[in-house]
């Protein structure tokens, strides 16, 4: 049975982390990315496992981690993210603070998957961990003005580069976590980090070249644009 090799951006806590813990599980080789700080990746001593210190804004991080990392990535997860100013007004909207927001969560998957080109062969899979919270149709309260439009950006982004990589046997998958009980999400969410990662597990075992491109929840719901 193939071992996969598996990255994770965004690795030290939260989403990211969880994933760690069940691919993992699964005796995969996986490499973990942490900007700053190992967080809960510290706890998890474990052989298969390799931790990097990586700003994903940052090719040179970029490059070195991918130099260490033999052979194909079978799974490549681009989950690391930020939140936004909270902002309550149009009027308070910090656009420096915005750029920063739309260059972490929409431009710096785009330069992972630039980066990691040379390790992606035919049936690797890249799944991009978006929100619903990008879904234009599903806009209906507003506000979030940032973290929204870098989620939709981060869409239209993954579709556009689909085809592309679909010619060389690559799939991808915009995934909607739910609203989970992590720092970002907060404690009164309905949603447990294990429930949302096994979703998406399972909307990546089943992702395929022809669905590539799809905008699907952690349960599996199919969201609108």
């Amino acid at each position: 049975m193939h071992q996969p090799t598996v990255v994770i951006t965004g690795a030290n806590r939260g989403i990211g982390l969880e994933f760690v813990r069940q691919w993992l599980e699964r005796s995969a080789v996986v490499h973990a990315t942490y900007r700053t700080t190992m967080g809960g990746l510290s706890d998890l001593e474990h052989p298969l496992l390799t931790c990097h210190r990586v700003d994903v804004r940052s090719d040179e991080d970029l490059v070195a981690m991918f130099d260490r990392i033999e052979g194909p990535v079978d799974v490549l997860i681009n989950n690391a993210g930020v939140s936004d100013g909270r902002w309550e007004s149009l009027e308070a909207i910090d656009i420096d603070v915005a750029l920063d927001v739309l260059a972490v969560n929409a431009l710096a998957p785009v330069r992972v998957v630039q980066q990691a080109s040379a390790k992606l062969r035919e049936g690797s899979k890249i799944a991009m961990v978006s929100s619903l919270m990008g879904s234009i149709g599903d806009c209906e309260s507003g506000r979030s003005y940032a973290y929204r439009a870098s989620k939709t950006a981060l869409n239209m982004l993954t579709v556009a580069m689909k085809p592309e990589l679909a010619e060389r046997g690559v799939a991808t998958v915009l995934l909607h976590p739910g609203w989970v009980q992590t720092d970002m999400g907060g404690p009164q969410a309905p949603v447990n980090t294990v429930d949302s990662v096994a979703g998406m597990l399972a909307r990546i075992d089943e992702l395929t070249v022809a669905t590539s491109g799809s905008y699907r929840s952690f349960d599996g719901t199919i969201l609108p644009w």
